[in-house]
């Protein structure tokens, strides 16, 4: 059985293929899944030593996300892979990772799939580290599944949409932690003979039969930025407090996503809340003309607008305009607010956006990753070598593929290496995943509650790939190496499964040292 799960910082969502009607059908779990077909992304650990866990609507049901007891998660997702600033809580003896806790929640989830997933297809943010992709393909693996394979949420949406009439489509997807856009060409292609490799990620190759026509999604343009629906809940409660008295809880935050969820379809908004335990009640009223307010306070419709900016742009480089684009569609929970609607007017027109299949176009989309369908795509960030820069007196890094390139490379990328020290025994290389993108926003802990913030700084992110004991090493030199000559030429290359792989020649001998070897996996 071939399912896709959509793992969002908010809700998660489950699809599987029918084979008998030929759609997409979503799953849902007795006890996990709530009322509105979405599993809500929140865990409990009862005991992590004897991994015993309440997850989904399970949690809620029993009341367990309305105090700040360290054994509630919430919003763990955004946190994966990333430097989180704050606490994490020691729980039975463990050190509570969110990565710990992210792999509880979605293992809790497998476990309960009858029958059994044959083939699994997940779904990840364009702004993603290759830092979460790897970890989810690490977690993916541990369930002992035979073929496991990841696309881009935004990508994963355009298919999901069936708007057939559309080609070129940009995709809006706003959820509770993360924006990501992307324009994405849903074009045709007659293929001979020729496999279709979609982001492989076990020993099993997909493909396509020989003449088969098959549908192809090609990513033209895509960028993301780490804002979601749980910041949004943050500045609401952070508004309450100072209007209300109303404290920074787990209870709080599930109020104001409520009053949220309101504004979307109606123009004023409350929650009334009443603790039998404390005889305290919580009454809260907004109305939507304040919640913008709160949100244009913190420079929400400037972040939206940029990002969509910069697609654009990407789009013109490639020789596309805003005119050419046939739908945008709109996806997650947080697409819904009509004030990201009406920032989305000021560039499209009403009947190119489509907002009816918001939760779920992600998931039932990636299912259709298979036989018929193939999708190219570029890499979102660039990638580059740490150097010592002496103007500087430290490290930096010097740029060998640029964010936007699409793979496989058509050429590979030549640098050239010498020894910095007499008699060195090897050459030593660090990779870096080089963002300057949101390197004004950081990810942090702050009371149990993982929230972004702006910041100032300007300085370039960068996620090093291969700087551990035994990988930075990418030659050992006989006889050793002198300063002054050129000793290694070594060739870069990006294969079809984005693969960062390289060639390394010497100079001196002649020989080849390696020979199109794996360094890393790129996003």
């Amino acid at each position: 059985m071939q399912y896709a799960i959509d793992f969002g910082t908010s809700n998660t969502i489950i699809v599987c293929w029918n084979k008998i009607t030929e759609k997409a059908e979503v799953i849902k779990i007795s006890g996990v899944t709530g009322p509105d077909y979405l599993i809500p992304s929140l865990l409990y650990m009862k005991n992590a030593q004897l991994q015993e866990y309440h997850v989904g609507q399970q949690v809620i049901n029993q009341g367990l996300d309305i105090s700040n007891n360290p054994r509630f998660f919430s919003t763990f997702k955004r946190g994966i892979g990333s430097k989180i600033q704050g606490f994490l809580p020691e729980l039975d003896g463990q050190l509570i990772t969110l990565e710990k806790v992210g792999e509880a929640f979605l293992t809790e989830l497998i476990k309960q799939l009858e029958p059994r997933p044959e083939s699994l297809i997940l779904t990840v943010p364009v702004d993603s580290f290759e830092s979460y992709r790897n970890w989810l393909t690490q977690v993916g693996h541990s369930w002992n599944i035979k073929d496991i394979q990841l696309l881009d949420e935004p990508t994963a949406a355009a298919l999901g949409y069936q708007q057939t009439a559309a080609r070129l489509i940009l995709v809006f997807d706003f959820g509770g932690g993360t924006l990501d856009i992307s324009l994405v060409d849903l074009g045709e292609k007659f293929t001979e003979k020729r496999p279709g490799i979609f982001l492989k990620l076990s020993d099993r190759i997909l493909g396509t039969k020989a003449n088969q026509k098959i549908k192809t999604a090609k990513v033209i343009a895509k960028a993301g930025i780490n804002l979601g629906g749980a910041d949004i809940d943050n500045w609401l409660v952070e508004y309450f407090q100072k209007v209300a008295e109303l404290p920074k809880s787990s209870l709080s935050l599930r109020l104001v996503e409520k009053i949220k969820i309101q504004l979307s379809k109606q123009e004023e908004a409350s929650e009334f809340y009443f603790d039998n335990r404390n005889l305290e009640s919580y009454d809260l009223n907004l109305s939507r003309e304040k919640f913008e307010e709160i949100l244009k306070e913190h420079q929400f419709t400037t972040q939206i607008k940029e990002l969509i900016e910069k697609v654009l742009q990407q789009a013109q480089r490639n020789g596309l305009e805003k005119d050419n684009i046939d739908a945008v569609l709109l996806v997650g929970g947080s697409s819904q607010i009509p004030l990201v609607q009406s920032c989305l007017k000021e560039y499209f027109e009403s009947e190119k956006i489509h907002a009816d299949q918001a939760l779920e176009a992600i998931a039932k989309g990636a299912l259709k990753l298979g036989n018929s369908l193939q999708v190219e795509d570029l890499l979102y960030h660039s990638y580059g070598i740490r150097h010592w820069n002496r103007r500087k007196n430290s490290h930096d890094w010097h740029c060998l593929i640029k964010a936007g390139q699409m793979y496989p490379t058509e050429k590979p990328v030549e640098l050239t290496l010498g020894a910095s020290v007499e008699n060195q025994p090897s050459i030593e290389l660090i990779v870096g995943e080089i963002s300057g993108e949101t390197s004004n926003r950081e990810v942090y802990l702050n009371e149990n509650r993982l929230v972004t913030r702006l910041i100032d700084s300007q300085a370039v992110q960068v996620q090093p790939l291969n700087d551990q004991e035994g990988a930075r090493t990418i030659a050992q030199l006989n006889p050793p190496g002198v300063p002054g000559r050129d000793r290694l030429k070594i060739e870069f290359r990006v294969d079809q499964e984005r693969f960062l792989r390289i060639t390394v020649e010497d100079l001196m001998t002649g020989e080849t040292l390696s020979k199109d070897q794996k360094v890393a996996q790129l996003s």
